[in-house]
């Protein structure tokens, strides 16, 4: 292994504690993403988790006055393509972790809930790009199709903090561009993300929440937007020991009212007025076709207050009021979507065309998604998550001339010890009273002794 791997690892001061606290690098080791030479693992991850918080891509990395003190570009790109790397494995347990620690700062009584939804995963000026597929956009305004993927994303979250758990980059079978690379292993972890890729999200759906209960996950609650919310699909997680709450269209889905098939918007006919609370409609018991136990609530649509929408609850015990509380929770995956895309350079800051290396790169960015929640979490003062990125930004452009600074105390303290007691005593006094009057955030940067002595 070679033995100047440390010397580049410049984390800011934030995020070397929360690495340790969350053992993230204990985890890498732990999925199985190691090397037997070069570069270790753990430096890589480290150098491709810190790029976003220069403002820089690796090509600019390696364009700037630090690039010999770097690996060669196509070290980083035979990491991120690395095929046999369990990257789902440590995701899962950084997450599960994670949530551990998030799950003893918060109250028993409160609701944990996993989230599912999908967004878009663009590379519209691709062609090669491996399972490459057009896809279509439905939550954009424009309704438009793109190239590129839908990313299928399951997290957890008790109403304040979000976490994702699990993911997969959906291609198609039907309208896919390019098809599985030949050069794959047909035995390693990358070959059976790439067979995944080609399934559809129901059938991917129950093995996610499965993978995340076998982890330790703590949730009582599935939550699902209209995409998702299917009577096969809310069968199986029912059966898996969890209760849904998701928001039901208009569709061909029946529910039996006294042995009596009706459609949703017969239901709504049916259902008991409710009175004195604004904005809840209509509320009633009912069952499934394929007799599952519902409550289905109606409430009035905000954009188009003439209409109403369906929340539909297989815990039959929850409150209207409850149900909506709730599924409001779902909002905090929309949030870190908008994140993810927009400051943590998700699907823009790596062009490979290698389907590990969006695997590698999409598992890196929500790495440092949980990094940022967690602290966040454990933060005294009310920062936004985008104020905390800007912050690490700032504290990453200073670590170099805070290294500097060290080395140059060290320095002086080694020249000190070959001089005279009188000589040390006159220096290091003159030193004292320069590093009093030096700012605290430049002193938090000083090694601990040299501030002590």
């Amino acid at each position: 292994m070679i033995a100047n791997n440390d010397q580049n690892k410049q984390l800011p001061n934030e995020l070397k504690s929360t690495f340790k606290e969350l053992h993230v690098l204990k985890h890498l080791r732990k999925a199985g993403i190691t090397k037997s030479f070069g570069f270790s693992c753990s430096y890589l991850f480290q150098l491709i988790f810190c790029l976003i918080f220069e403002n820089k891509n690796w090509f600019r990395t390696l364009e700037s006055m630090k690039s010999a003190d770097l690996p060669a570009k196509d070290t980083v790109y035979r990491f991120l393509n690395q095929s046999t790397f369990s990257w789902r494995r440590f995701l899962t347990f950084l997450s599960a972790h994670t949530i551990g620690k998030v799950t003893k700062l918060t109250d028993h009584n409160r609701p944990k809930v996993l989230v599912l939804d999908d967004s878009s995963y663009d590379r519209n000026r691709s062609k090669s790009v491996e399972l490459l597929a057009r896809c279509f956009d439905h939550a954009s305004q424009k309704m438009r199709f793109y190239k590129g993927f839908r990313m299928l994303t399951l997290g957890w979250t008790d109403g304040a903090t979000f976490i994702p758990v699990d993911f997969s980059l959906l291609s198609s079978t039907k309208s896919k561009i390019n098809g599985i690379s030949t050069k794959v292993d047909k035995r390693s972890c990358g070959y059976k993300r790439r067979l995944e890729a080609l399934q559809t999200a129901p059938e991917q759906i129950p093995d996610m929440i499965q993978r995340a209960m076998n982890a330790g996950i703590d949730a009582s609650y599935v939550l699902m937007d209209t995409w998702f919310t299917h009577q096969p699909l809310i069968k199986d997680i029912k059966e898996q020991g969890l209760d849904v709450i998701g928001m039901v269209k208009n569709l061909k889905q029946r529910y039996l009212v006294n042995g009596k098939r009706v459609s949703l918007k017969e239901l709504y006919c049916l259902a008991t007025p409710v009175e004195g609370k604004k904005g809840l409609l209509r509320s009633i018991h009912t069952t499934q076709a394929n007799d599952v136990p519902v409550k289905v609530i109606f409430v009035r649509n905000r954009n188009k207050k003439s209409e109403w929408l369906a929340i539909l609850s297989t815990d039959c015990t929850l409150s209207d009021q409850d149900i909506i509380r709730i599924y409001g929770m779902r909002w905090d995956i929309e949030v870190f979507f908008k994140t993810t895309k927009s400051l943590l350079k998700l699907q823009k800051e790596f062009q490979s065309r290698s389907y590990d290396s969006l695997i590698s790169h999409t598992t890196i960015v929500f790495a440092r998604y949980i990094v940022l929640s967690w602290q966040n979490r454990c933060s005294t003062d009310q920062r936004t998550l985008g104020g905390m990125f800007y912050e690490l930004c700032d504290e990453i452009s200073e670590l170099d001339w805070a290294i500097a600074l060290q080395q140059l105390i060290e320095l002086l303290e080694d020249t000190l010890k070959a001089t005279n007691k009188k000589i040390q005593k006159l220096i290091k006094s003159q030193l004292q009273q320069w590093i009093a009057g030096l700012p605290n955030y430049i002193k938090a940067y000083l090694p601990i002794s040299v501030c002590e002595s």
